[in-house]
This record gives structure tokens, sequence and C-alpha cells, in this order.
């Protein structure tokens, strides 16, 4: 927001999504959510606001599993973390 030049205040620090979206649901501020983990109750109010888009994030998991069912579990998990480009 400092970049694109808008002004902003800090409202509400939240220890999780559920937290940071309730507080966004109640309509105390906006917040930068992923599509994928954002309420379907929640708008996307970028283009709106005119906010800057999102920087892209990595999620990186490691593992010592050895179990092939755990070990297949947790593959299937980060598949679902993929997103396709």
């Amino acid at each position: 927001l400092d970049r694109a030049g808008l002004p902003w205040r800090e409202r509400f620090t939240g220890g999780g999504v559920a937290a940071v979206s309730a507080a966004a649901a109640a309509g105390l501020a906006v917040c930068p959510l992923a599509r994928r983990v954002a309420p379907r109750t929640l708008v996307d109010v970028g283009a709106k606001f005119g906010l800057p888009a999102l920087p892209q994030s990595q999620v990186v998991l490691y593992s010592r599993v050895r179990d092939a069912r755990a070990a297949a579990a947790l593959r299937r998990f980060a598949d679902s973390l993929a997103i396709s480009a």
C-alpha cells in the first residue's frame, strides 16, 4: 500500500484466516487473503478500491514421513495447494 501511495491504518491484527476473515466480514477493514482461503461471504474489492495486486507466495512442505499411506496423504495435500499457471 505504501508503494502504491495509498494511505492505510492498522485496525485489526488476527491470529489466523478465521479471525481476519471475521473482522473483514464485520466491516472492520479489508484484508489480503488468497481466493482459495477467503470465505465465500467476502468480496474482492481490490479493483474497486484501486488496491495493488497481492504478491505471489509460496508454501513449502517438509516432511520426514516414511509410512507410504501418510506420504501419499501428504502428497495429495501438497497437490491440492498447487495452482496451475
